[in-house]
């Protein structure tokens, strides 16, 4: 059997996964699913930044002191009240505070434990080549797939793991452990078992456990961000991006130079990329003055923009934006000097006198851009004069979109 010494290393692998988490603000448990748990701490209903961290730092004293459930429950009222949070799933009833509590504490206890031991069965896997999955005898009500599962030996890189490695379910307490050939010979096994599902096949796994925790914690938190964009309702969207907005810049910008130098000089294809998102201010401007609101918050560019014939048209007129300029795209849809919104088009105009100006439209048309994936498209980029912009707003073509702190 594995070596006693294999569990009890110090788990500062544990405490450190945990810590390199982000608070990204939910309305519901499935709007962050499976793997996008390696890099996000996530808890439905809390959206609020000083709740969100408070959350945080109560599940992240269990994990570092060993503080029990009854301590962390204590720790929750507290940061409720003090924080004014109504509404949350199980609020006022017992049972209701002591369900919820419990699944805030031991979902992250348990996938940040196996997230850890994920990093130490990488370290030890050429002595220990293969894992053996168990089922808790502790638990009361056994799925039949994880008892069936007890005792299966499998190469540690083996597809099975990608989508079966425990937790693999709400109050699941299985785990896993790191084997050798030796280990294997004592448990009767002349080598590793076979898989007993083929790869993709999740029967027994709960909506959203279907991953490695710990595996997907290097994934770009750009990509991460950028998938759930597309996918959540756009006021929740835009809170998110807003909320990961200092950590995702560098990011965000150097994927995107990256993108747009891959694309220069070659030929326009339809390729798509993310590269920045509605403030949440906007979305509500637009709700409050009677406007219709994209379904999702997500900026997007094509690269017949930046290749294509519209470039070539505004460097024929001296307007088109520079490489370098293309470059910064991101830098100044985070923060634009101004935004108006186009009354007869209904497009966006972002402008921004650090690049020249520079006005980028951004037009929320499905019906014009769901051959790029459906995704809130940018339809045009180039720099314009004060003066244009001004006459523009005077001739009540272009509307000052009015934020807080603008």
């Amino acid at each position: 059997m594995p070596d006693p010494a294999y569990g009890s290393l110090p788990f500062a692998e544990q405490i450190a996964f945990f810590k390199t988490k982000l608070n990204l603000p939910t309305e519901r448990w499935d709007d962050l699913l499976g793997a996008a748990h390696d890099r996000a701490f996530v808890v439905a209903g809390a959206t609020k930044a000083d709740l969100l961290a408070d959350l945080n730092a109560a599940v992240l004293k269990g994990i570092e002191q060993g503080t029990t459930l009854a301590e962390f429950r204590r720790d929750f009222d507290a940061l409720v009240e003090k924080n004014g949070w109504t509404g949350w799933t199980g609020e006022g009833t017992a049972e209701g505070r002591a369900w919820r509590t419990e699944v805030i504490y031991s979902t992250n206890l348990r996938t940040s434990y196996a997230a850890g031991r994920w990093a130490q069965i990488q370290e030890v896997k050429a002595t220990r080549p293969y894992l053996l999955y168990r089922h808790s005898d502790g638990v009361m009500t056994p799925r039949p797939e994880h008892l069936a599962w007890d005792g299966l030996a499998l190469p540690v890189d083996d597809p099975f793991w990608k989508t079966h490695y425990p937790p693999n379910g709400w109050g699941c307490q299985c785990r896993v452990f790191a084997v050798s050939d030796q280990d294997l010979e004592k448990l009767g096994k002349a080598g590793p078992d076979r898989a007993p599902v083929p790869p993709g096949d999740t029967s027994g796994i709960g909506r959203g456990w279907d991953y490695a925790p710990g595996a997907s914690r290097t994934r770009p938190l750009a990509e991460l961000i950028d998938t759930k964009l597309t996918r959540l309702e756009a006021p929740i969207g835009a809170a998110l991006a807003a909320a990961m907005a200092d950590a995702l810049a560098l990011e965000r910008d150097l994927a995107w130079k990256e993108t747009f130098d891959d694309w220069s000089g070659t030929q326009a294809r339809g390729r798509v990329a993310v590269v920045g998102a509605l403030h949440p201010p906007v979305l509500d401007w637009l709700r409050e003055h009677g406007h219709p609101q994209p379904a999702t918050a997500e900026i997007a560019i094509a690269d017949y923009l930046p290749l294509g014939p519209k470039q070539t048209r505004h460097a024929a007129a001296q307007n088109a934006l520079s490489p370098d300029e293309w470059r910064a795209l991101p830098a100044l849809l985070r923060n634009p000097g101004a935004i108006y919104r186009d009354t007869r088009s209904g497009k966006l105009m972002f402008v921004s006198e650090s690049l020249g100006p520079a006005k980028v439209a951004v037009e929320f048309d499905p019906g014009k851009t769901r051959k790029q994936g459906g995704l809130n498209q940018i339809v045009s980029a180039f720099r314009v004069d004060d003066m244009n912009i001004a006459g523009a707003v005077k001739g009540g073509e272009w509307v000052p979109i009015t934020v807080p702190g603008k």
